[in-house]
């Protein structure tokens, strides 16, 4: 049985950690920061801890460093 199966349908809140995120409100998923776009939660792997956001892809998480400033080119 997948344990996130238990966390129903859902929009999850969840604390962004390093290498991992910590569950404060059970759901399925997440909204992509930029997007806005559903994650599920099992398909989650790109945040930022800073910023406490989560994001679809890695092309997006990188734009929203670059625009934070926090990637040099």
């Amino acid at each position: 049985m997948n344990p996130l199966d238990s966390f129903g349908s859902g929009k999850a809140v969840l604390e962004y950690l390093d290498g991992e995120f910590a569950i404060i409100e059970h759901g399925s998923f997440v909204l992509c920061a930029v997007t806005g776009k559903q994650i599920p939660l099992e398909s989650l792997r790109y945040w930022s801890v800073d910023r406490q956001e989560a994001y679809l892809n890695a092309h997006i998480a990188a734009d929203a460093m670059y625009s934070d400033g926090k990637l040099n080119t």
